[in-house]
């Protein structure tokens, strides 16, 4: 990818509502020029969705979300791809991820409630042929997703002591 569009891919990364016009004007180049790089840039997949990051603490609505560890056995041939993308089939799975260290898959998937996690886990990813094991971990509260921070800041009103 040549400089031009990787400039615009963080200005979209950063803000994916920014315009064509916008990002023309913060990179010095034409309208036309940027509208045709971010056409090539979606038509080679490197531009995959604009979209939307949602602190859900701050909606009314009942969500859990987990990480889930697994450890598999490679498939001959295809390695991990082949047990991967039969996980992220499934509609509860938000991520996959091939990991280094002491498992081999990080699995991110959504639910309603517990029981609904616990039972994906239990009948669904759990029985797949080549998964040894699965350790899941529930997230409690999320601080800052995508570079984005969830948490108000608030400043220190402590009283300087000095000696």
């Amino acid at each position: 990818m040549d400089e031009f569009k990787s400039k615009i891919t963080d200005l979209l990364k950063e803000d994916a509502r920014r315009s064509p016009e916008l990002i023309a004007t913060m990179l010095g180049e034409s309208e036309a020029e940027v509208a045709k790089a971010i056409k090539e840039l979606e038509d080679e997949h490197v531009i995959v969705k604009y979209a939307t990051v949602i602190n859900w603490a701050k909606v009314d609505s009942e969500r859990v979300t987990a990480l889930i560890e697994v450890q598999i056995t490679p498939e001959r041939g295809r390695g991990f791809d082949a047990i991967a993308e039969r996980i992220y089939l499934y509609p509860e799975v938000r991520s996959v991820y091939l990991m280094s260290g002491s498992y081999d898959l990080l699995v991110e998937i959504e639910g309603k409630t517990l029981k609904e996690v616990a039972s994906f886990v239990s009948n669904k990813l759990s029985p797949i042929d080549r998964v040894l094991s699965t350790r899941t971990n529930f997230i409690l509260k999320k601080y800052k997703q995508d570079g984005i921070v969830f948490e108000d800041h608030e400043d220190d009103h402590r009283m300087l002591i000095s000696p």
